[in-house]
């Protein structure tokens, strides 16, 4: 299913033989998200795919016969309700699995802490380590949750952009009274929530994630645990000011209206990539694979016109929707000295740094935990959720920060382990499991050697393993194969600048009304009939489709005033 290729003889050929309403470069989540919303609504679409396989980062593949994995992203819980209701993405064959427990954090001193949606298990769990952080746990958990529904409206709209260009004074008098009103629904939502509350959450944006957990609790497991949400998937360490943002916004999705739960997609992430294809199919949407994009084709007028294939078909189109990296977008596709110089200066100059490796593993047996002290070979509510590997202590994390900041690979790797086939059957052969490790911190560029180095590679996997092994002994022997992505292989096989899941940082400086850049957040380009629809612009990265929905309503707005 996930494999399935569109590209057809006869899809080819209708590339060229039209103009297209709207084009999508990219396949990932996002790119299908926006087709299937503008086919909806009666335009005719294509969407773009450099690679033979739909998906951009949402995607599964079988690299090891018998075992399918999610080869970047590897959990659901951020992908918008109202993606999944208008899309009807569960009769388009999306199914998710809940975890439960959904966190696990051995310890080497013979502990353990296990966490998830069960209440009393949460409670009778973290007062093994202090009765106060225990009592204060759900106090927390609600606060999250309540801030999680102050920006729930936030992911799901444009943000309020001033007019680019010139407008009549009738865009401009309801440009105006649209922005009113959009802030006049934010004050109303920050009154009903009060002062002492709105100073919190202004204090959770602001603030290293070191200091949030340090002013709740006092268990260092318990901190560590929390603070891998703060740090995932970013450069910066739990003490990094801003990092509060970040767990919030790892925090701040749900799973079938369960606030907060993260799940497996039954067949991998591919299987969300493939139910948002299936439905921009069934509206109209035509999507082609093995159908690189190597520019956006920009008349006199500095207009879109359409795009240019890699092998130099012409496919025509008036409006163009870029799923590719704001950097690739404009620094790659467009061509040179169409663009303001202050917007490519600020394109060019974003972070799009990276300290993720993910490392997809296929073994013949479950990881035995020691803390555990159990030896037989089923599954248990250790293997569940996510397993962190390394993170006893905020101090670790951060120690592990400082190395890539070095210019190091991470001498003790934070890791996120997860052990997806536990409860999806369909992903490997019976006895035998899937494991995903998310891994920080590791540099695009180490300065102790290459990526490109394949002893220089296997050594960094080693350590990774050899770090598992000191928590679960016997687990490097249980490895029947690997692939890994560092950076590099992230941005050269799926296309993320720099190696970053994001497209580019979520730090305060690059969320909402400044993301991409200053001036230009509401999906719209300087060149007229060029939009953003992927990660790179608001409401920012993880599996969505809030930036997909939102830049095909704006879209439709303004082809509907032209």
């Amino acid at each position: 299913m996930w494999r399935r290729n569109f590209t057809t003889a006869t899809a080819t050929r209708a590339l060229k033989e039209k103009k297209w309403d709207a084009l999508v470069i990219g396949a990932g989540h996002n790119g299908l998200t926006a087709a299937a919303y503008l086919a909806k609504a009666g335009l005719s679409v294509a969407v773009l795919e450099r690679r033979h396989v739909i998906g951009g980062a949402a995607v599964t593949e079988e690299l090891i016969p018998g075992f399918k994995f999610s080869r970047c992203s590897y959990l659901q819980s951020l992908l918008r309700p109202s993606v999944i209701k208008e899309l009807e993405l569960k009769r388009h064959g999306l199914k998710l699995l809940k975890r439960n427990p959904s966190s696990f954090t051995p310890c080497l001193d013979g502990r353990y802490l296990l966490l998830g949606p069960d209440k009393n298990l949460n409670h009778s769990e973290i007062s093994k380590f202090s009765i106060r952080d225990a009592d204060a746990y759900p106090r927390y958990e609600n606060q999250l949750e309540n801030f999680s529904k102050f920006m729930d409206p936030l992911l799901d709209s444009p943000p309020p952009e001033s007019l680019q260009g010139v407008s009549s004074l009738k865009d401009r008098f309801k440009d105006n009274i649209q922005k009113s009103a959009f802030w006049a629904r934010c004050l109303r939502r920050a009154l009903s929530i009060g002062q002492t509350d709105m100073v919190d959450f202004m204090n959770l944006l602001l603030s290293p994630a070191s200091k949030v957990l340090n002013n709740w609790f006092e268990t260092d497991v318990l901190k560590a645990t929390l603070a891998t949400d703060a740090v995932i998937g970013t450069t910066g360490s739990v003490h990094t000011p801003g990092s509060g943002y970040v767990l919030l916004h790892h925090v701040m999705g749900e799973t079938d209206g369960d606030r907060g739960i993260w799940s497996y997609v039954e067949g991998g992430m591919g299987s969300v990539s493939c139910a948002i294809g299936n439905a921009a199919r069934e509206a109209g949407a035509h999507i082609i694979t093995s159908a690189e994009v190597s520019e956006v084709i920009i008349n006199g007028s500095g207009e879109v016109n359409g795009v240019l294939l890699a092998d130099d078909t012409e496919v025509l189109s008036s409006v163009v929707l870029s799923n590719a990296t704001p950097y690739r977008t404009f620094m790659e596709l467009v061509p040179n000295n169409v663009l303001p110089e202050d917007f490519i200066r600020a394109v060019k100059y974003s972070d799009y740094s990276s300290a993720t490796t993910k490392i997809n593993i296929a073994v013949d047996k479950l990881p035995q935990f020691q803390c555990c002290k159990m030896s037989h070979p089923d599954a248990g509510p250790q293997h569940m959720g996510t397993i962190h590997i390394g993170s006893e202590n905020m101090e670790e994390i951060h120690l592990a920060c400082e190395d890539a900041i070095n210019g190091l690979p991470s001498r003790r790797p934070v890791i996120e382990m997860t052990i997806p086939s536990v409860l999806d059957k369909t992903i490997s052969p019976p006895g035998k499991h899937v494991i995903n490790l998310f891994v920080q911190y590791t540099p695009y560029s180490p300065s102790d050697g290459s990526w490109g180095d394949p002893s220089y590679r296997e050594s960094f996997s080693k350590r990774c393993f050899n770090l598992i092994e000191e928590y679960a002994p016997g687990f490097s022997s249980s490895i029947i194969g690997y692939d890994m992505l560092t950076p590099p292989d992230l941005e050269r096989e799926i296309g993320l600048t720099g190696g970053n899941i994001f497209h580019g940082a979520m730090g305060l400086d690059s969320l909402f009304l400044m993301r991409p850049v200053k001036g230009w957040s509401n999906y719209r380009t300087p060149l007229r009939g060029l939009y953003l629809c992927g990660s790179g612009s608001h409401p920012g990265g993880g599996v969505m489709g809030a930036p997909g929905r939102n830049a095909a309503h704006v879209v439709l707005q303004d082809v509907k005033t032209q």
